[in-house]
């Protein structure tokens, strides 16, 4: 049965590739024996419910290798048919070129780029120490789950894996497991091409426990040293699995050619002979199989069937927590979850809005035990400390505020890992770094999990520091970017408005974009009530009657739009200001609302934003009496006002730019 299992997986995956003319049959045949030990001796799962709060999760970051996953996904029996294999790679199949999160039954994250994956694992696994610490009490083990991944030559080389194995060393997260396909062989040729690091001892270095098999065929010893690892509690393991990509095929076993594209029928012929598949036509399924996937289904539904008995009792013995565990399974808020959050009465000081984020969350965390984050070590300046818990780290369990290190990209990721488990998380630094989280970003926003981005140091307001750290096409490149709310409000209380909508999204991330500088508290009696920006858009500032030109704010140079407002004003013109705080909230509105803020009959327009100005003609239009002002080249090295008004970001240069549109 080990044997049929096996095969079956290897020529699925071999038979899905060469219909669909593409895609990767190598590591599936190489890797089958491993997953099948995997998810017959190791996965706590169940086909029937693969979204079961305890299960043990499963990543496959050789996300090329998809076929493997799918093929072992359903001989064990998940809603995978014969015929979703056949569309393997197809418009609008269920079995994608790379996994896909909602896409596949039983696929626990979206991998592809590598790297990402086995970063995710990261944060799943945190995730399940957190939530085991938080919720289980003595004969109440609710969450006491493992997660394991299959990675590749290519996810080791890929920097984002070394900054996570590091931290996931540092951390001592004894519940994650790798299993590492060292099979030497990339697309462009063997790994000895650019790869000769010793990944025993460079594991070792990072606090893991390393185990070593030498056949990936040998089911005995994978076993046993999946077991070793399952045993070790108090580091992460890695297996190095040494393997042959497309093992059995007698032209193309261990060479590049079997890594990205199909193996040819006569190859495929030649492979299922080696395997002693003697079998009529291709997708064929032995009945044997069914019978084993109906085990597999029933050893799923036990397996459940005994932690709700178990979560049952929990319940009726600790009835809050087992509310408040019931809520964040279903991403939902405690009740009176925003009622702490502060506003920002006028007259006041002016306020950075990091340092009013800085409040914002601090009430949110009170109030939302699952809420929790961190910063790639500046969280000082960002000002991302939760003050009411402690530091997450090896010795403590529950704490909820995170230091990630220098490690932007990998914090992304694992976020979103920490996301996947059902936590609120958040992932802090300096806005220029949004390019090194970039990748990890759109992957959130592929897979549409609610992580919080905090960005601060918005433009180049950042001063000193000079172009290196001043963002300018940073805004733009996630704007573009779809399924992401990018926020950059102009005040503190349009920041604490705009919280109150991200908490509660449960299908996109957000991007908090927030200066360094101070910046005034508007007179909400003057002008219009913050909770315009809850439709992404709104007329701050208006005259009588239609206007003349209308000025389109974010952030911090909304300020100069006011004082630009109030000078056009007393010289009898008729100006309207809008804050613009997230473009993408403001596109979903009505027509109708969109035009009231955003008259088609006034034409001159000028858009004001230190950054690029790409994208802006949406809202500026092209009307010849519009222009977008903002920066299209880097910055300079000054103190901030002296930066600002090397661009002429103040009110006199903006005053100079709405005359000349209005022929003043």
């Amino acid at each position: 049965m080990e044997n049929l299992v096996i095969n079956c997986i290897r020529t699925l995956a071999m038979d899905a590739v060469e219909k669909a003319k593409s895609g990767h049959p190598g590591t599936p045949m190489a890797l089958a024996p491993a997953a099948f030990v995997l998810f017959d001796k190791f996965l706590r799962h169940n086909p029937e419910n693969p979204s079961w709060p305890n299960r043990d999760r499963f990543v496959l970051s050789a996300g090329h290798a998809s076929m493997l996953l799918y093929a072992a996904l359903y001989v064990n029996g998940y809603d995978i048919s014969i015929d979703d294999i056949k569309k393997f790679r197809s418009l609008h199949s269920r079995c994608p070129g790379h996994p896909e999160l909602g896409i596949t039954a039983g696929v626990e994250t979206t991998t592809g780029p590598l790297g990402q994956g086995v970063s995710n694992s990261v944060g799943m696994a945190i995730a399940s120490k957190w939530l085991s610490e938080h919720f289980n009490r003595p004969g109440y083990d609710i969450i006491n789950h493992h997660v394991y991944s299959i990675c590749s030559d290519g996810d080791l080389m890929e920097g984002i894996s070394s900054e996570a194995a590091s931290i996931a060393g540092h951390l001592g997260l004894g519940n994650l497991i790798w299993i590492y396909d060292s099979n030497s062989i990339t697309i462009e040729g063997s790994t000895s091409l650019a790869y000769s690091e010793d990944t025993e001892m460079r594991f070792g270095s990072y606090n893991w426990h390393v185990e070593k098999v030498s056949d990936a065929n040998n089911l005995v010893e994978i076993e046993k040293a999946l077991a070793r690892s399952r045993s070790e509690t108090q580091r992460p393991s890695i297996v190095i699995l040494k393997s042959q990509i497309a093992y059995g095929s007698p032209n193309k076993q261990n060479t590049c050619e079997a890594h990205g594209a199909p193996l040819g029928e006569e190859e495929v012929r030649l492979a299922k002979e080696f395997y002693g598949w003697d079998a009529p036509g291709n997708f064929h399924v032995p009945e044997e199989i069914l019978s084993y996937m109906e085990g597999a289904v029933a050893r799923g539904n036990d397996a459940e069937a005994a932690w709700k008995e178990n979560f049952r009792k929990y319940s009726n013995e600790y009835p809050e927590l087992a509310h408040d565990f019931e809520m964040l399974d279903k991403r939902k808020l405690p009740e009176g979850w925003d009622s702490d959050i502060p506003s920002f009465p006028y007259p006041a000081d002016p306020v950075a809005t990091r340092s009013a984020n800085s409040s914002i969350i601090n009430a949110i965390g009170k109030k939302v035990p699952w809420f929790m984050g961190g910063a790639a070590d500046v969280g000082s300046s960002t000002k991302t400390y939760l003050k009411c818990t402690t530091s997450f780290s090896a010795e403590d369990r529950e704490g909820r505020n995170f230091h990630f290190g220098v490690r932007e990209h990998s914090m992304a990721a694992i976020a979103s890992g920490m996301c996947l488990s059902g936590l609120r998380a958040y992932a802090s630094t300096y806005f220029v770094f949004a390019d090194y989280m970039k990748p990890s970003i759109r992957l959130a926003a592929l897979m549409k999990l609610p992580v919080i981005y905090i960005f601060t140091h918005d433009s180049i307001g950042v001063g000193e520091d000079g172009p290196t750290h001043q963002p300018i096409e940073h805004l733009a490149a996630l704007r573009v970017t779809p399924n992401i709310d990018v926020i950059r409000p102009c005040d503190a209380n349009e920041l604490a408005i705009l919280w109150k909508h991200v908490m509660g999204l449960s299908d996109r991330p957000v991007a908090f974009v927030l200066t360094r500088q101070n910046v005034p508290i508007i007179d909400r009696d003057r002008y219009a009530p913050a909770e315009g920006a809850l439709a992404g858009g709104y007329v701050l500032a208006d005259s009588d009657g239609t206007p003349d030109i209308i000025l389109i704010s974010t952030g911090s140079e909304v300020h100069i739009c006011l004082e630009v407002y109030e000078k056009l004003r007393d010289m009898e013109k008729n100006p309207r200001v809008v804050s613009l705080p997230c473009w993408s909230l403001f596109e979903v509105q009505s027509q109708k609302y969109k035009d009231s803020v955003l008259p088609p009959s006034v034409g001159t327009r000028l858009s004001v934003e230190a950054g690029s100005t790409f994208g802006w003609e949406k809202f500026t239009g092209s009307d010849p009496a519009a222009k977008a002002y903002g920066i299209d080249c880097f910055g300079e090295s000054a103190p901030y006002r002296d930066v600002m008004n090397n661009f002429g970001f103040n009110a006199d240069t903006i005053l100079k730019e709405c005359l000349k549109l209005l022929g003043s």
